[in-house]
């Protein structure tokens, strides 16, 4: 990496590093606003109105069933692919996922972790919590994984450790926002890999990532910690249907 470049690179760091301290500081000095309609939002998320129109998912998902075009609800046939979810994807839940991701607002999941938290079922109490990795270029254009952010709040409000490289990408891929169903599917077919297989075999682990829509991503990974003999579940912070 260049001079320049490498510059570059710590000033993003340093950036997302310091972002919960600005928005601390913000949070005394102005009111947080909700990312759907500008009104003070007293938890820095959404405000009440908002929030309280977000639909709400009422039963877990199976990940491979939404991927093959059945049913997710109710599979008693995949456990290693279930998922949940605290949140149906609308233009709330849409505004929260976009300030997080493109808006610069990456403290917005550390106030998350609780409402992701609160859907997990007690039987799936995991021994780790991990994130759905970004590719490592997309992930330096961006300065941070928003997945590996809620990671860390999720496993914060459900006290458990947190595994920064239980996952790795292990090719690019096109994003997921820009394909077709079946496209989608063959995008994240083989691209997660364990990092250390013996570290999750055995292990319940919960992997985390932001948004599901058909089930691709968070199935593919789920497969890569099946075949680390890890038990794998799923949350998002919300599903598009």
């Amino acid at each position: 990496m260049n001079a320049p470049a490498a510059t570059a690179s710590i000033v993003r760091r340093a950036v997302t590093a310091l972002a919960p301290l600005r928005d601390t500081l913000l949070g005394f000095a102005l009111p947080q606003r909700c990312p759907a309609c500008g009104a003070p939002a007293a938890d820095g998320v959404l405000c009440e109105a908002c929030r309280g129109r977000v639909p709400r998912l009422s039963v877990p998902l199976c990940a491979r069933c939404l991927l093959a075009g059945r049913d997710p609800s109710g599979c008693a046939r995949h456990a290693s692919h279930r998922v949940v979810a605290p949140w149906l994807y609308d233009e709330s839940a849409a505004a929260v996922v976009h300030a997080l991701k493109y808006g610069g607002r990456p403290a917005l999941a550390r106030r998350l972790g609780a409402e992701m938290a609160a859907v997990v079922p007690a039987a799936w109490r995991p021994d780790l919590v991990l994130a759905v990795p970004l590719h490592a270029a997309r992930e330096r254009e961006r300065g941070y994984n928003q997945a590996a952010l809620l990671a860390d709040a999720l496993a914060e409000a459900m006290a458990v450790p947190r595994l920064e490289r239980g996952l790795a990408r292990v090719r690019a891929t096109p994003p997921q926002a820009n394909l077709g169903e079946r496209d989608r599917r063959a995008n994240v077919a083989g691209a997660f890999a364990a990092v250390h297989p013996a570290a999750l075999a055995g292990r319940r682990v919960l992997v985390v990532d932001d948004v599901m829509t058909t089930g691709a991503t968070l199935s593919a990974c789920l497969d890569a910690l099946a075949d680390a003999g890890a038990r794998g579940s799923g949350v998002a912070l919300a599903w598009t249907p």
